[in-house]
């Protein structure tokens, strides 16, 4: 029944995970104040702080609604699910390993010198969201996601559209980099989120396989067929 009802109210469905989500977030920020787990690695110490980061870090938040509404009106709506599976099942098991595993990190300055907007965007950045819960990194787990959904999107094949998946691989590695730049995550973090998407693609594919192999054949296949301008 439940099944049935998210398949015929899709947008409903993103609008009560949304609901969910931040609940359990601002429920995990209020109630870890003090990380079990500080992660911190030497490669951090290298990479600097940068406060034009700020841009691609904050075009996350557009991204994924974005890319929901795109598969969801002009696509078959089996990729929109596809790509559902593994971006909210991943979101959801952050969200539970911060849960059972309270983490965080130590890499933020104590202070950021400057007035420019990008200065108080970050300050007001880090005013809300604390360094805790951080690992898997949910912005680079869901930005990988998001950047292998184009991949396997059937309209976006071909040479006509490799500037879209081109496009949707560098906006995926410039948020990547935003959340090490920000210092708002550890590379550990980065590993995590990015090894999580991966994993997760791998077990909706083996999803899609056992519901619609039509489909999954030709998201497994497309790179071997001739491509069509």
């Amino acid at each position: 029944m439940i099944r049935t009802w998210c398949k015929d109210h899709p947008i409903q469905f993103m609008a009560c995970y949304l609901v969910f989500y931040l609940a359990f977030f601002k429920l995990l920020e209020q109630g870890i104040q003090v990380p079990d787990l500080v992660l911190h690695c030497r490669l951090d110490d290298l990479i600097p702080f940068c406060k034009y980061a700020i841009i691609p870090y904050y075009l996350w938040f557009a991204w994924i609604p974005c890319t929901l509404f795109y598969l969801l009106w002009f696509n078959d709506r089996r990729e929109f699910w596809r790509l559902c599976l593994p971006l909210f099942t991943g979101m959801t098991l952050s969200l539970l390993f911060c849960a059972i595993v309270p983490n965080g990190t130590d890499l933020r300055p104590a202070y950021i010198y400057g007035n420019d907007i990008f200065t108080r965007t970050v300050r007001a950045l880090w005013r809300t969201d604390t360094p805790t819960n951080v690992f898997p990194s949910i912005h680079v787990f869901n930005s990988v996601t998001l950047a292998l959904a184009y991949h396997h999107c059937a309209r976006l094949r071909g040479r006509k559209w490799l500037w879209v998946r081109v496009s949707a691989d560098l906006l995926c590695v410039s948020i990547i980099l935003s959340t090490m730049l920000l210092k708002q995550h550890s590379v550990i973090d980065v590993m995590g989120g990015i090894i999580l998407a991966l994993t997760l693609d791998a077990v909706a594919d083996a999803v899609a396989l056992r519901t619609a192999p039509s489909v999954a054949y030709r998201h497994n296949h497309h790179h071997a067929l001739p491509e069509h301008s």
